[in-house]
C-alpha cells in the first residue's frame, strides 16, 4: 500500500484520504463480490452434486469463503503494491 502525501503531515493532523475510483471498485470486488460468488457457487455445486444436508453444505460454503480470504492474505503483498492512497491536510 502506497500513501502519497501532498504536504508534510504531523501526528494529530486531520486528513482526507483519497483513492482512485477504479481501485475502490477493485477493493469492493475483492472484499465483497467475489466471496459472495464463491459462496453461491459452492452452495449450488454441493447442493446439486450431493445429497448432504443444508447444514453441511452451508458450513462447507463458509469454509470456501475462509479459503478465499486465506488466498487473499497469501497475495496481500502483491495487492498492496496496486493500491495507492493520497492523504492531504484538511
Amino acid at each position: 500500500m502506497n500513501v502519497i502525501m501532498q504536504e508534510p503531515l504531523q501526528v494529530g493532523d486531520q486528513v482526507e484520504v483519497e483513492v482512485r475510483e477504479r481501485l475502490a471498485w477493485k477493493a469492493v470486488l475483492l472484499a465483497y463480490i467475489l466471496p459472495f460468488i464463491v459462496m453461491l457457487a459452492t452452495i449450488a455445486v454441493l447442493d446439486f452434486a450431493t445429497d448432504w444436508s443444508e447444514a453441511v453444505v452451508g458450513t462447507l460454503s463458509l469454509c470456501g469463503i475462509a479459503l478465499y480470504y486465506i488466498g487473499l492474505s497469501v497475495f496481500k503483498h502483491r495487492l498492496q503494491k496496486q493500491f495507492t492512497f493520497t492523504a492531504r491536510k484538511l
